[in-house]
C-alpha cells in the first residue's frame, strides 16, 4: 500500500512538472527565448515592419503583454494576452482621435495600467504637454483615463513609469531645465508624494528618461543622450551600492545593446529572465544574464 502511494505521488508530481514546462513555454507570446545576443522580439507579430513599436511590458505571469505603437504619428496602446493555449491577436486597448498614448506600465499589483499622454484634463482641446495618466481595471474591463496628480505632473512633460515593490514610481520630467531628469516618488494611502530627483550618479546635465527600476531597487536602467552615447539615445545602468542607498555611477550598456540609432523603452521581466527595449523602431529581447557583466564595471 506505502509503496503504490509513493508511486502515486511520483506520477502526480512527473504530470505537475510537464505542465510547468508546458506553461513556461506558453508564456512570452510562445517566442524561443533569446540568447545574450539581441533578437527582435515577435518578428510579424508584434514588432512589424511597417510600425513603431516601443514601450512594452508583460504582467507578472507573463500572461498579457502591453506596448505602445505609433502609426503615422498617431500614438496608441495594444494589448495581447494568452487564451487557452493561444495568444490573441493584438487589439488596440487605448486610443484617442485627439491625443496619443504609449508607455504602458503595470502597477505592482497590475489593477493599473500606467501611461503617457497630451490628452488635457477635462479631455477636450488641443493637446497640452505630456502627464503620467492611469486606467484602473475591473470586472468589466478598463475604466476612463485617470491623471496622477498634481504631485506628479507638472506644466512641463512627465513620462515612462516603472515601479518597486513598495509602490514607488519612477518616471523622467523636464520640469527643471530643459532637459530630462529622473525622479522618485512613494505612493503613500492612496497618494503620490512630492517626487525626488536621483542622485548625479543618474542625473547630469544632459538627457536621462525612459527609466526601468528593478522591483528590489538593486539596479536601475534608462536611456540617455551623453558624449560618450553611440547613437541617438543609449541605455546606462546602475546599481545600487552596498550602503543600499547611494547608487553607483551609470555605464553605457555598450555596443552589445547600443546602436548608431535609438535605443529606449528598457522593461525587466518580473521572473528577471528577460530585457526588453526598442531599437531601430522595433522591440528587442535578450537574456537578462548580460546584466551580470554590467554590475563587474561598476
Amino acid at each position: 500500500m506505502r509503496l503504490k502511494i509513493i508511486y502515486l505521488a511520483l506520477v502526480i508530481l512527473s504530470t505537475t512538472s510537464c505542465l510547468s514546462q508546458v506553461n513556461e513555454k506558453l508564456k512570452y507570446l510562445k517566442q524561443k527565448p533569446p540568447s545574450t545576443t539581441p533578437q527582435i522580439f515577435a518578428p510579424d507579430v508584434i514588432s512589424k515592419e511597417d510600425e513603431y513599436e516601443f514601450g512594452s511590458v508583460f504582467n507578472n505571469d507573463a500572461t498579457e503583454f502591453f506596448y505602445g505603437v505609433a502609426i503615422n504619428g498617431k500614438e496608441e496602446i495594444r494589448y495581447s494576452k494568452l487564451v487557452g493555449e493561444n495568444w490573441s491577436n493584438p487589439e488596440v486597448l487605448l486610443t484617442h482621435k485627439e491625443y496619443g498614448y504609449n508607455d504602458p506600465f503595470l502597477s505592482p499589483d497590475e489593477n493599473r495600467l500606467y501611461f503617457i499622454s497630451k490628452r488635457t484634463l477635462n479631455g477636450f482641446g488641443d493637446p497640452k504637454d505630456y502627464d503620467i495618466w492611469y486606467v484602473e481595471r475591473s470586472v468589466n474591463g478598463w475604466s476612463e483615463p485617470i491623471n496622477a496628480g498634481p504631485n506628479i505632473n507638472s506644466n512641463a512633460n512627465e513620462y515612462y513609469t516603472s515601479f518597486t515593490n513598495d509602490d514607488t514610481m519612477y518616471f523622467s520630467s523636464n520640469k527643471i531645465g530643459s532637459n530630462f531628469d529622473i525622479y522618485a516618488s512613494k505612493y503613500v494611502k492612496g497618494e503620490f508624494q512630492k517626487p525626488v530627483p536621483l542622485s548625479d550618479s543618474i542625473n547630469t546635465p544632459d538627457y536621462e528618461a525612459d527609466v526601468f527600476i528593478a522591483p528590489d531597487e538593486s539596479y536601475i536602467i534608462f536611456c540617455g543622450t551623453r558624449q560618450d552615447g553611440l547613437g541617438r539615445g543609449d541605455l546606462y545602468i546602475s546599481f545600487k551600492n552596498t550602503d543600499d542607498r547611494t547608487w553607483s555611477k551609470s555605464v553605457n550598456m555598450g555596443e552589445l545593446i547600443n546602436t548608431k540609432n535609438h535605443e529606449l523603452c528598457p522593461f525587466v521581466s518580473k521572473d528577471g529572465k528577460y530585457l526588453f527595449y526598442t531599437s531601430n523602431q522595433d522591440i528587442y529581447w535578450v537574456d537578462a544574464k548580460i546584466l551580470e557583466r554590467y554590475k563587474r564595471l561598476k
